[in-house]
């Protein structure tokens, strides 16, 4: 237990069971290299994988599921914005390709 002026910490045994599920996560993301799986699945897959175990690291050993929700925002917030930002302009992107080709080509 820890003490009333200190942050709350997980038992050792959190971490150890995160530590495992990182490993399982891991080998399955090489499993889909190994497999021969191609396309949007295998990205897909490895794009999961690696969130996955982005949260579980996120969450245990930076201590986020044991901080305040105002801390918490203010780390995960920024990158999802710019996540947000970068997704419009690779749709504006595909667009003005789109539209010139048209232009261009017609």
């Amino acid at each position: 237990m820890s003490e009333p002026g200190q942050g709350a910490h997980p038992p050792l045994r959190a971490y150890l069971w995160v530590w495992l599920a990182l490993f399982i996560l891991s080998v399955f993301s090489y499993w889909v290299d190994y497999a021969g799986l191609e396309g949007y699945l295998k990205w897909f897959l490895i794009t999961a994988f690696m969130l996955l175990k982005a949260g579980l690291i996120m969450a245990v050993f930076m201590h986020l599921a044991w901080e305040r929700p105002s801390i918490v925002v203010a780390v995960l917030l920024p990158p999802g914005a710019l996540l947000f930002l970068a997704a419009l302009m690779a749709l504006e992107s595909h667009y003005t390709l789109l539209s010139r080709l048209r232009f261009f080509f017609s």
